[in-house]
This record gives structure tokens, sequence and C-alpha cells, in this order.
């Protein structure tokens, strides 16, 4: 097996998660699936563990008080890292609305030695409330609903991500790419 060979096996092979924060319909989740079928394409493995799947099954019964989010974004975290360190690309595309509970999971990653990205899909609200992809502004704005992230809750953007990416002024492929880029960089792709 020539050197080459065993550098291309232990990339593929090697774990790691990609955390995408941001407000509803930011884009996160398009912009995971994208990345993960690239991925996938270059014989990585890949899961993308989606907000909304992971709070019907894993976290079904919690709420969205901070308490109930942090709970989530913890349970999503150690499901990551458990993933990661068994050699899976973990893309989470999760709101993770509070900074303390990201660092949390940075911190548990860090522990045990496994490689964690935080990417802030840096959408302004006024772009996700058009896109709307779940109805959520417009309910919110209906009153029907409260506690919408970024909008009547807290949204704390990260201060120092590994990657920002504004996905309102480039294509969800750009996004995909420019997130390749940085795993690329990073020596996980």
């Amino acid at each position: 097996m020539t050197e080459r060979t065993e550098k291309q096996m232990s990339v593929t092979d090697q774990g790691a998660t990609v955390w995408l924060t941001g407000l509803p319909s930011a884009g996160k989740t398009t912009i995971a699936y994208a990345l993960a079928e690239r991925l996938r394409g270059e014989g990585h493995r890949v899961e993308v563990l989606d907000g909304d799947e992971i709070r019907e099954f894993l976290s079904a019964g919690l709420g969205f008080t901070r308490e109930d989010r942090h709970t989530n974004v913890q349970r999503i975290g150690f499901v990551a890292e458990l993933l990661a360190s068994n050699g899976v690309k973990a893309l989470v595309p999760v709101i993770a609305p509070y900074t303390d509970s990201r660092e949390a999971v940075a911190k548990r990653h860090a522990a045990a030695g496994t490689a964690y990205l935080e990417v802030h899909v840096a959408t302004p609200v006024e772009v996700c409330s058009e896109r709307d992809v779940k109805g959520l502004y417009a309910k919110q704005a209906a009153g029907e609903i409260s506690g919408l992230t970024g909008v009547d809750d807290p949204y704390e953007a990260p201060e120092a991500p590994d990657l920002r990416i504004e996905s309102h002024t480039q294509t969800v492929q750009e996004s995909a790419a420019s997130l390749f880029t940085l795993l690329t960089e990073k020596g996980l792709a």
C-alpha cells in the first residue's frame, strides 16, 4: 500500500463532528445534506443528525425551556461524539441557541480527543422569516406560537466559529463547498 493510499484511507476513516448552528430556516439542514452527499461520494462515512428528527425520537417530551434546550443539545452532542469517535463525520444542523450549551458539547469532544467544528450559518432573521421553511415565523407573527429562537427567544450567535456561512449570499453548493474546504484544511476531508 502506498503512503498516499494510507493517508486517504485515514482521512476517510477519521470522524469529526460539524455543528451547524443558526436561526430556524437559515439553511443549516440543506447545507448539511449537500455536504453529506459530497463526503459520501468521496468515501466518507457520514450521518446527518437533523434537529427535528432528534426532537421527535431522542428528545421526545422535551419542551423549549432553556433547560430542555440544553438537555436536547447535550443529548445530540453525546450521540455526535460517539459517532465521530467511531470514524463517522457527524453533521449536526441544530439551532443550539445558547453559547454555554455549544461550549459543553465542544468540551466533551475535546476531552475525548474528537474533532469538532462549529459553523455559524449566519442568515439574517429577515431572510429566515421570508424562507419560513416550516411556517414557524408565520405562526409566531399570528400569535399561534411563542418562544421562536431569534424572534421572541434568544439566539446567542457564536463569536468565533470555525466558519461563518452567509447562506443568503451564496448557493447551497457554494456553502457546502466552503465547509468542505474547511474540513480539508483541518485534515478531515
